[in-house]
């Protein structure tokens, strides 16, 4: 199997698609009243739905966060994690978490999308040291 899609259900399709499109640069490639997609220079895509609509395919609506974040985790590498953090934090993204050294052997800082799910941007701290040094 290959991925092809990462989808995430949201409250408010346009102010999500604008989050999005304002944190990562991407192309919006689809729109429609209740679905977008954006597309990575790359070729990755990422699809908002709306969540009641969302509830179509699968048959049932996924939970919200009770509070604070919710299960969900997008995780992006980046040569400088402090300007990626800047762009989410002026796209509206909350920082959870700042940048850290993690166990995994990434400088990684965690933050929350407008609907609480998770965005972590990280470069491994070889390339970390190199950028500081």
């Amino acid at each position: 199997m290959e991925l092809a899609l990462v989808v995430l259900a949201v409250t408010d399709l346009h102010r999500s698609v604008g989050f999005y499109r304002q944190a990562l640069g991407w192309e919006q490639v689809e729109a429609a009243p209740v679905y977008a997609e954006l597309v990575s220079p790359a070729g990755l895509r990422l699809g908002l739905y709306e969540r009641t609509a969302f509830a179509r395919n699968p048959g049932t609506a996924p939970p919200t966060a009770p509070s604070g974040t919710s299960a969900t985790e997008l995780y992006f590498r980046t040569a400088d994690v402090d300007a990626a953090v800047a762009r989410l934090q002026a796209a509206g993204a909350e920082l959870l978490s700042p940048r850290a050294l993690r166990d995994w052997g990434d400088e990684a800082a965690y933050l929350a999308d407008p609907d609480g799910n998770v965005v972590v941007v990280a470069c491994p701290v070889a390339a970390a040291g190199m950028m500081d040094g």
